[in-house]
């Protein structure tokens, strides 16, 4: 009898396994593609992940069914307004009705589309499915439409000099096509700091400054692109510069910081730079809602291929293609090339400019210069070695930057000391960055390091968000503690710091020591620092030391241009019809340019564009 009762016990026990084990296994089955069907098996429910952008972190979340991504919702972001827009709003709904990952980042836009994708996995991966199983390819409908525009006049380049050169044509009654081949209008100044020149404009006589000149403006700029200026186009920015800034002001609606005041910087004998209100991107703003408001017609992601030409060489036309295929083909009488720099193409850069890190935008891939130059066009260029190199980049990723720039200027006005490899402070900190940079390309690495405590640090630190450095980011590189790019060191004492970064300890603490005399005394004996910026000493640690490399955006060459913005060909004719404004003109800065000129130039370029041709077309 006991035998029979162990025997059903075993028996029990033998199908209680086995029912766990059916159920374990369907439960494993979650996330497996049926090969049947092609069904993947999901945890139903919503599920919450971040991955960091351009920015900082962006939050999604994705609700799932038994088998499908029921929504995707990006819930908490700080991308570029404007610049971030097409991919919030885009890469969601393409993963939803695609029910794919294998979705294409939105041109300009690549770190928010990536951070939008690695985000949703994480969520997949969540719900118990293998994000590689989302990778169905999606079919790109391709369009074979081709339409005939007639216009005016068409602008090829949505940055400051196309925004400008728009609103202007507009504004005087000429029918008017913007082009632009990324999915937001606003180009390099919607990513910049946001600072311009404004000269002689109402704006500076408000801000205190009434005696400024041309005569100041011109020399100054001579003197910081080491005089390799073109003159004419020179006095013609400085001459122009000021009506341009009023009519930014009062027709485009575009804010200045009037309560900050205008800048003092050592590039100018008066001081003529403002910011806009929210810097690059708050210009950016209030420009693609005034198009919006205007008759400007906006064709985005759309880009210019190739300038069309008469009989006689005249330039007539420009044909163009979306990103779905389809072509346009526009009739112009007068086409304004305003593509912007060639940073981004190495192809159009020399051997030094090569190995400056870029933080430009991808954008700037010299279009124009590559469509006017063309066989048959021949157009000029010139200066096309040079480009602006500030000395404030940290090496993010192999060849490429993030701006410290707005950190710095926010540490100098503490207690941070620039030093070379060696320990030693080799340059009066608050000098041009031109002089700065100069010093730091003497370097036998090319480069030099900011020197902060921690009550230094602790301003660095938020300043550098608005050029998409994170607090994240920096934990990070702290973490590294220098054993890879960017070098962010730490340490809790100076010699602790020296043996992290190779330096002679000695060396070091003699620089502070002396540093902190200057000081003491009020009067920079070495390199003249001003005594505005000696009100603080270097304090106690924890100490930091913050990579300062070469990084560029701007090219400083480009095509060679009258007085009136027409474009000359190499045999220095005008090619009729053929107008171009910004940074694709060569010439204006010489080899350097100064702080705000690169968007108070393509402004008041593109004013002045839109202006000449509505006089040639009277």
């Amino acid at each position: 009898m006991k035998n029979n009762n162990f025997g059903k016990l075993l028996l029990v026990f033998l199908l209680f396994t086995l029912v766990l084990s059916l159920v374990g296994c369907a439960g494993t089955n979650n996330g497996q593609k049926d090969e049947s069907t092609g069904d993947i098996t999901f945890k139903a429910g919503t599920y919450t992940a971040s991955s960091d952008g351009k920015n900082g972190p962006i939050e999604v979340d994705v609700t799932f069914s038994d088998h499908k991504i029921e929504s995707v919702k990006v819930v908490n972001f700080n991308e570029t307004e404007g610049v971030s827009d097409a991919s919030v709003e885009n890469i969601p709904a393409e993963i939803v009705k695609n029910q794919s990952l294998k979705i294409d980042a939105i041109s300009g836009a690549t770190v928010t589309s990536d951070a939008i994708l690695a985000a949703v996995a994480d969520c997949v991966k969540q719900a118990g499915a293998d994000p590689e199983t989302l990778n169905a390819e999606v079919i790109k409908e391709v369009s074979t439409e081709v339409a005939e525009l007639t216009t005016d006049v068409v602008v090829i380049g949505g940055g400051a000099s196309g925004i400008s050169a728009s609103l202007r044509a507009d504004e005087l009654g000429m029918k008017t096509i913007l082009l632009e081949k990324m999915s937001y209008i606003g180009g390099a100044i919607s990513v910049s700091g946001g600072n311009q020149v404004v000269t002689l404009s109402n704006l500076q006589k408000e801000a205190g400054v009434t005696d400024d000149s041309v005569d100041s403006m011109v020399k100054d700029f001579l003197a910081n692109g080491n005089n390799k200026n073109v003159t004419e186009l020179l006095t013609l920015f400085a001459e122009n510069i000021g009506q341009t800034t009023d009519w930014l002001n009062q027709y485009v609606g575009i804010q200045y910081d009037m309560d900050g005041g205008l800048h003092k910087l050592a590039e100018y004998t008066h001081d003529r730079e403002l910011a806009y209100e929210g810097n690059g991107s708050g210009f950016a703003k209030q420009a693609r809602k005034k198009v919006e408001e205007s008759g400007v017609e906006l064709y985005l992601e759309t880009r210019a291929e190739k300038l069309i030409t008469d009989e006689s060489g005249a330039v007539v036309g420009v044909i163009a293609k979306d990103n779905k295929g389809k072509t346009y083909n526009i009739t112009s009488k007068a086409v304004i090339l305003a593509t912007g720099g060639y940073g981004n193409n190495k192809e159009l850069l020399s051997e030094e400019m090569q190995t400056a890190l870029y933080y430009g935008p991808t954008s700037s891939t010299g279009d124009g210069v590559v469509m006017a130059t063309a066989e048959g066009i021949d157009a000029a260029t010139r200066l096309m070695e040079y480009g602006k190199r500030y000395p404030n980049g940290v090496e993010v990723s192999e060849g490429i930057a993030k701006s410290t720039i707005a950190g710095n200027i926010a540490a100098f006005s503490k207690s941070a000391i620039l030093v070379n490899a060696g320990g030693e402070r080799v340059v009066n900190e608050k000098s041009s960055n031109r002089n700065i940079l100069e010093v730091e390309l003497a370097q036998e690495n090319q480069m030099l390091y900011l020197l902060m405590d921690q009550e230094t640090f602790d301003v660095f630190k938020p300043s550098v968000g608005e050029a998409g450095i994170s607090e994240t980011d920096i934990e990070g590189w702290l973490k590294n503690n220098g054993s890879t790019t960017p070098y962010f060191f730490q340490a809790d004492t100076v010699e602790e710091l020296t043996t992290a970064a190779g330096i002679d300890p000695a060396t070091l603490q003699a620089t502070i020591n002396r540093y902190n005399g200057f000081v003491q005394t009020g009067k920079d004996t070495d390199f003249g620092r001003s005594a505005d910026y000696l009100k603080e000493e270097i304090g106690a640690g924890p100490y930091y030391l913050v990579e300062q490399k070469p990084r560029f955006a701007t090219t400083m060459g480009g095509l060679v241009v009258n007085t009136s913005f027409e474009v000359m060909n190499t045999s220095d004719k005008v090619i009729s019809g053929l107008y171009a404004a910004g940074e694709v003109v060569g010439g204006v800065m010489g080899d350097d340019s100064p702080s705000g000129a690169n968007n108070a130039w393509a402004l008041t370029a593109g004013k002045l564009s839109a202006e000449a041709v509505a006089n040639t077309l009277k």
